[in-house]
């Protein structure tokens, strides 16, 4: 019989380093009968992050994947389950025949030589024609817009998807998992080419309001007049238009998203890239976003709450729901999500696991996501980015998918 794309999750969360990444190792390769693994993606929560080495070889040891990487987060995820504030190690991993599997690991010295250049290429080990790149950086040493800018220049054909590592708020004390080893700098990329099958979901969980405003006059992430008008007075105009609930609703912050393609007739979700609005000054009506603009581009404020972000995340998988289920998928949620914005646990992957029941998945909370929106990758705040592996001979993905 013919071996088949086969992926398996597991987590657990026994008190020590050791015993943790051995007990969901063990389940792991269990589930895949015992047989040679490709790939394994390793995820640990703070509590192990002085036993980074510990955690990779042992899952090194356990399964000898062909390709290793990972990283600590602020929470796991695994299978059905958002670990937050609990000790715990999330693995999954899988066999790919006829996927060739191939990782780079780009260090912050080696990323200020190409990224000063202008130019990423070329990379060592990764191909130009790769059907997805997974990366995971260290948010303190990797120069992310940067290095997005590169590959979006270099591999423009090819989706990137992953997130920041969040166990530590401060510089050198994140570790990232790699087949080497580990390293507490920079970013390791994995590269999917060959029999696979992608689709990718980047849900940003918000809801336009009011119209499409086209910035007339900026200066770096500050924009001083939209449509004629102060932003401020803008706003002040749509938030009068507003239900009492939608009015609440700002009280979770507010956002402001920046249309991909502007040149589009209807602009909705999924066609933004969400910024949050950081600042206003009241006596020029001007208002700061997370992000540099431009003028000419076209803007339009949203809000975010728990519903609209289920909801959001359910209407971008229901396509997904009409084909064959996926072997596996990896999942870079927000540390602002999880039970920070749900008032329940587990919100992303219950909605998840209801579309694809028992679904092999891991992943962690980031401290910054990285997916695709209008075929540019971006790093994002407060969003799920979640990718659905499937073997290329199984069906038709749905149309616009990666």
């Amino acid at each position: 019989m013919t071996d088949t794309m086969k992926f398996a999750s597991a987590v657990s969360t026994a008190d020590t380093a050791a015993q943790a990444a051995g007990e969901a190792a063990d389940r792991v390769l269990g589930r895949l009968n015992d047989k040679p693994v490709d790939l394994a993606l390793v995820f640990a929560s703070p509590h192990f992050l002085s036993e980074a080495g510990v955690i990779r070889d042992a899952v090194q040891n356990s399964l000898k994947p062909a390709v290793l990487a990972g990283c600590h987060g602020e929470g796991v995820i695994g299978g059905d389950k958002e670990i937050e504030q609990t000790p715990a190690v999330s693995i999954i991993a899988g066999r790919l025949p006829g996927v060739e599997l191939t990782q780079a690991t780009l260090r912050a010295a080696d990323l200020h030589k190409m990224l000063g250049g202008g130019s990423l290429l070329p990379v060592a080990g990764l191909s130009r024609d790769a059907s997805l790149f997974v990366m995971i950086a260290d948010p303190f040493s990797t120069a992310m817009n940067e290095l997005l800018a590169a590959f979006n220049s270099s591999y423009p054909a090819t989706p990137l998807i992953g997130g920041m590592a969040s166990a530590s708020r401060h510089p050198g004390g994140n570790a990232i998992f790699t087949s080497e080893g580990t390293q507490e700098d920079g970013a390791v990329v994995v590269g999917f080419k060959g029999n696979i099958d992608v689709d990718i979901v980047v849900s940003q969980g918000c809801r336009p309001m009011g119209p499409a405003l086209t910035i007339e006059e900026s200066q770096d992430n500050v924009i001083l007049k939209l449509d004629g008008e102060p932003p401020l007075r803008q706003l002040e105009t749509i938030v009068g238009g507003l239900t009492n609930e939608e009015r609440d609703l700002l009280k979770n912050g507010l956002f402001i998203g920046r249309a991909v393609d502007p040149a589009k007739d209807m602009l909705g979700r999924g066609d933004f890239l969400v910024r949050g609005v950081m600042g206003v000054d009241p006596k020029l009506g001007a208002i700061t976003i997370g992000d540099f603009v431009n003028d000419g581009e076209v803007v339009q404020f949203h809000l975010r709450d728990a519903a609209t972000a289920k909801e959001d995340l359910e209407m971008m998988l229901t396509p997904y729901g009409l084909f064959d289920p996926p072997g596996g998928a990896l999942l870079f949620s927000c540390n602002g999500r999880g039970t920070r914005l749900y008032d329940h646990p587990n919100g992303d992957v219950s909605v998840i696991q209801r579309f694809f029941p028992g679904l092999s998945l891991a992943g962690f909370f980031c401290a910054g996501e990285i997916g695709p929106i209008g075929g540019k990758n971006f790093l994002h705040g407060h969003t799920a980015s979640l990718v659905l592996l499937r073997p290329r001979t199984t069906g038709q993905s749905p149309a616009g998918s990666a």
